[in-house]
């Protein structure tokens, strides 16, 4: 069996005039799962998350990731977790090569290293960014679709062991969203990294997840197998699942994945 890659030890989250946010939090996510958080806004999953790369830290309890405090050395802790937001945070006036490089510049490497521009290289292309045609552009001169692909070369070009993403293709429409779902799933089945992913979307967590973490309120409500969501009789569980099938012609079956065009 793989080892704990994050640990979440009786995690609570106060905010300043007391209320928690996050209550006794009890989980661990084996190295090379990928898990997805889902829970309505305000139901502190960005926060859960937060927490494995030392942004947030617990009011009590503790996160351990590769067994040490996330509390302890951020910036050792923080080399080795990619982190993928929904506005992407290229810095503009920055090429793409030199935004999807900057993990590495941070990290001391040189620009004139092999080592550095193979690094590039290898994201890009694994992301679908052509570098011979992408690698100078500005993001101004991409699509959003581009723009994240660039985001989630960004997050793994220095080959951390934990990858976090939230809400990575939420400002995307339909099309580019289901092909961005698409192109990571294909990666992550090759790169086999420990994937955190906050959604509110259920079938976008079903497509790329392994395992499903339901919370509100600040707690988690169910913890299920991806497979075992659409016949859970958990009440929380069941709410995700009408509120789908409404959205759906009634021909449509909603365990199947979301379509997606070839990326």
């Amino acid at each position: 069996m793989a080892g704990a890659a994050i640990e979440f030890a009786g995690v609570s989250y106060a905010l300043p005039r007391g209320q928690l946010l996050l209550r006794n939090i009890a989980l661990t996510l084996e190295a090379g799962s990928i898990t997805a958080l889902l829970g309505r806004s305000g139901s502190g999953k960005t926060t859960l998350l937060r927490m494995v790369n030392g942004l947030v830290q617990p009011t009590s309890g503790h996160v351990l990731v590769g067994g040490r405090s996330s509390a302890t050395d951020l910036l050792t802790l923080r080399r080795s977790i990619g982190y993928v937001i929904q506005e992407t945070g290229l810095f503009p006036h920055r090429r793409i090569a030199s935004n999807v490089g900057m993990p590495l510049e941070i990290a001391g490497a040189s620009k004139q290293d092999e080592s550095y521009q193979a690094a590039i290289l290898r994201v890009m292309q694994q992301v679908g960014l052509e570098p011979d045609l992408f690698a100078d552009r500005f993001p101004w001169q991409l699509s959003g679709g581009q723009r994240q692909r660039a985001g989630v070369a960004r997050a793994l070009v220095s080959d951390p062991e934990v990858l976090l993403m939230d809400e990575p293709f939420g400002a995307l429409d339909p099309l580019t969203r289901a092909e961005m779902q698409a192109m990571l799933r294909d990666l992550l089945a090759t790169v086999r990294k420990t994937v955190l992913l906050v959604t509110h979307d259920l079938p976008e967590a079903l497509y790329l997840a392994e395992r499903v973490i339901f919370l509100d309120a600040g707690e988690v409500v169910a913890d299920l197998r991806s497979a075992e969501v659409y016949g859970s009789s958990n009440p929380h569980v069941r709410r995700y699942v009408e509120a789908l099938r409404r959205s759906l012609p009634n021909s449509a079956d909603p365990a199947a994945p979301p379509a997606a065009s070839p990326s």
